[in-house]
């Protein structure tokens, strides 16, 4: 959040930043989330003896960078690329991205309310950040569940009720899938036409609100069941409604059938 961030990053942060400037030394960068000025040195580009810096970095790009010295009375902050690892860098841009669409939700609600940032902040983002640690992961549960989440929280009722709105029309929900083959025989004359029922049924039954089941012919007589939805707990336990309730249809019919978990 823009509004309550530190002023300065301490030693060891990761943060992001725009390439403003480059020398024969390293580069001149602006630290989105603090609006200070930082350098990233050339021998903390890369690991290796770097003969020309451009190779990695170029004005105007976003990089993720680990602060090494913060010297505030001096304004120096000193900066690391080579120090950051992939997984570091793809959770930091990942985190800063929501940080950035939760502020934008905020500033939306105030809007819509017709109250200042500084209002809604106070009557609902302090709240939300003190709860759950991140504004964005307080707005995709309200998203998720509804205004009740903020109001026990103490958030005014037309504040909860807006961020509702604005959560469920502007956060996708992540889903989670799992999935297994399903094998399925039914000597029958019509033994087709009662596999089709019995997958259909299976289908209709491991359905429910948020969970989304999909049943399709891989080759007779398999048949993958993969399940959708926003917790594993959801996902599993509609995949073994689903599975049990054809198991159990096949066999009523004199068929046989038999179920193989997939990871």
């Amino acid at each position: 959040m823009e509004f309550k961030k530190r002023e300065w990053p301490d030693v060891g942060d990761l943060v992001v930043a725009t390439v403003v400037g480059i020398t024969d030394y390293g580069a001149y960068v602006r630290l989105d989330e603090y609006d200070k000025e930082g350098l990233l040195h050339i021998s903390e580009v890369a690991s290796r003896w770097v003969r020309n810096i451009r190779v990695f970095v170029r004005e105007g790009q976003k990089v993720v960078l680990k602060v090494l010295r913060v010297n505030a009375e001096k304004g120096h902050v000193d900066l690391s690329l080579r120090r950051v690892t992939k997984r570091e860098k793809k959770e930091k841009i990942l985190s800063w991205k929501q940080d950035r669409k939760a502020d934008t939700l905020l500033r939306s609600a105030s809007e819509k309310l017709n109250i200042s940032f500084e209002e809604i902040y106070e009557k609902a983002g302090a709240l939300i950040e003190k709860e759950f640690g991140e504004l964005h992961e307080g707005l995709e549960k309200t998203a998720k569940e509804g205004a009740g989440v903020l109001l026990k929280l103490g958030v005014p009722n037309d504040i909860a009720v807006t961020l509702e709105e604005i959560a469920k029309e502007r956060i996708k929900i992540p889903l989670v899938k799992v999935k297994g083959i399903l094998e399925l025989q039914c000597t029958k004359p019509n033994g087709a036409v009662l596999i089709k029922e019995t997958l259909l049924k299976a289908q209709e039954i491991g359905e429910s609100r948020g969970t989304n089941v999909r049943i399709y012919v891989v080759a007779p007589p398999k048949y993958r069941v993969e399940v959708s939805a926003e917790d594993y707990k959801s996902a599993e336990n509609a995949l073994e409604k689903a599975t049990k309730t054809a198991l159990k249809n096949i066999a009523k019919i004199g068929g046989k059938g038999a179920f193989k978990r997939e990871k």
